[in-house]
């Protein structure tokens, strides 16, 4: 069996020889090395672990007498995270860098999890918290039997110290700093690393074949398990959430207000005795949004409380044109893809019938399942 070790790091890459000599001490052998980072994690590892093949990796394996070509591990194993543009990111400094960071961690969990023969040791000690959190929720889409999440606890006085990579097999002396910040001298025989083993819940022997073909979105994999919920729709207006087939999303306000807008525009078709399925009757143009203005200004009065109106911009909801109705309109696809999946987002969206200039504006959903709550 080949045992993956499959990281998140940021500006710390000692967690990567760190893991490595823990799993060591547990007779556990590395075969593949992955590790997922931004570009100044990338350019950390390649500066100061690797170091073109004199850095502390290599020295930790001739200390601990490790084979170099027993493990897949070099430049072409650090996978940088990019964004919608394809260019590596610096940080995870947002929700988008977020999302980026983690499709990543399921696309290579997925990967390395497909053959049965393998095992993934997944660690989350290194980079952002996020980062991990990222790659333990992969772990729980695609994780196995086989497969464990570990965390690495090291001393306080070396962890993250730019001298310690892992306790070498002589003690010496290095320098670190005390609470005060002064320097001082410790030996490494003094350093304590811990691989702790976080138990957790795999999905993946109830996901249907076709789910694991490629990689899904946590909400896609996570919502097919709902089969027996009933598909209804519910905009609540007075929490400010949107609820489908079990999971709740809150909306900001403004958002909230033109979703509600085209569910109640929904609820109301002018011809109900239609089919909803073949039937866009009650789908309307930007013109007609805007000229139907107060009524969502009323929607968003709702939705911010006894905040003066007067007080608000009249630029973004309260004053909206074609470019704002588009931005809103495709944030709050951003948001229903993130909580629902891709495919419910399709369904739920504020969708386009027609060609320009004759687009027209609506929710495919059928009216019988939604639902808008307005009043306690």
């Amino acid at each position: 069996m080949k045992n993956i070790l499959l990281a998140v790091t940021g500006l710390s890459p000692q967690v990567i020889t760190e893991t490595l000599y823990a799993l060591n001490q547990m007779n556990r052998a590395v075969h593949v090395i992955d590790i997922i980072t931004t570009r100044p994690g990338k350019d950390r590892l390649l500066s100061q672990l690797l170091d073109g093949g004199k850095g502390p990796y290599y020295r930790y394996l001739e200390e601990y007498g490790i084979p170099e070509e027993s493990i897949e591990f070099g430049p072409d194993n650090i996978h940088v995270i990019r964004d919608s543009l394809g260019d590596e990111i610096d940080d995870i400094a947002d929700e988008n860098d977020n999302a980026r960071g983690l499709a990543t961690c399921m696309e290579f969990a997925f990967y390395h999890s497909r053959d049965p023969e393998n095992a993934v040791f997944y660690s989350i000690a290194g980079g952002r918290k996020t980062m991990g959190a990222c790659l333990t929720l992969a772990a729980q889409m695609y994780g196995r039997p086989q497969d464990r999440l570990y965390h690495v606890l090291v001393s306080p006085e070396f962890e993250n110290n730019r001298h310690f990579f892992y306790p070498p097999g002589k003690s010496r002396t290095i320098e670190m700093r005390d609470p005060s910040g002064e320097i001082v001298y410790k030996e490494t025989k003094y350093a304590r690393i811990n691989l702790v083993h976080v138990p957790f819940f795999s999905i993946r022997t109830l996901l249907s074949p076709k789910l694991l073909d490629h990689p899904q979105d946590p909400a896609t994999l996570m919502l097919s398990l709902i089969r027996e919920t009933e598909e209804r729709l519910a905009v609540d207006l007075i929490k400010g959430k949107i609820r489908y087939r079990g999971v709740e999303l809150d909306l900001m306000p403004v958002r909230m207000a033109l979703y509600a807008f085209f569910a109640l525009q929904k609820k109301n078709c002018p011809e109900p005795d239609r089919n909803c399925k073949t039937c866009d009757c009650c789908f309307i143009d930007i013109q007609s949004v805007m000229e139907r203005q107060p009524e969502i200004t009323a929607l968003y009065r709702r939705l911010c409380g006894t905040r003066p109106l007067d007080e608000m911009s009249d630029t973004g909801i309260l004053g909206l044109n074609p470019e704002n109705f588009n931005s809103y309109k495709a944030r709050i696809k951003q948001d229903l893809m993130a909580a629902f999946g891709i495919p419910a987002a399709e369904k739920l969206e504020i969708a386009p019938v027609g060609r320009r200039p004759n687009t027209r504006y609506g929710l495919r959903i059928a009216r019988e399942v939604i639902e808008v709550m307005v009043e306690n």
